[in-house]
């Protein structure tokens, strides 16, 4: 799933792509939202995987807002047990890395491929 504002459709193409293939290589379901948050970053996010419904226990939602130049990754219970704060602090680096270099799509698609490869680690 992609929510965004502001991508063209070659960029959201691009970041579909990389969604489908972190959930096939994870066997997680992955999300991502681009754009503000509405009330606090966290809560936001929190709320934003919640809505994922019955797929929120095995899913991995990065919510970036690049105005506010805030990042967020959450993680569901089962998730959680293959992708700790750990592994998702490393991915986060690395996409805020390429964020601040302009690169959202780039860094978003490296960020996803990067969680799918930890999670499947410990499949």
């Amino acid at each position: 799933m992609l929510t965004a504002c502001g991508l063209t459709s070659t960029q959201a193409h691009d970041i579909r792509q990389a969604l489908r293939a972190a959930e096939r290589r994870s066997g997680l379901r992955f999300a991502v939202y681009l754009g503000p948050a509405l009330g606090p970053r966290r809560h936001f996010s929190e709320r934003l995987h919640a809505a994922l419904g019955e797929e929120a226990d095995t899913a991995v939602l990065v919510f970036v807002d690049p105005g506010a130049r805030a990042l967020e990754v959450v993680t569901g219970p089962a998730a959680r047990l293959r992708l700790g704060d750990g592994e998702c602090r490393v991915a986060a680096v690395s996409m805020a890395a390429a964020f601040g270099g302009g690169n959202l799509v780039g860094g978003l698609v490296t960020g996803m491929w990067m969680l799918a490869d930890l999670a499947s680690r410990r499949r």
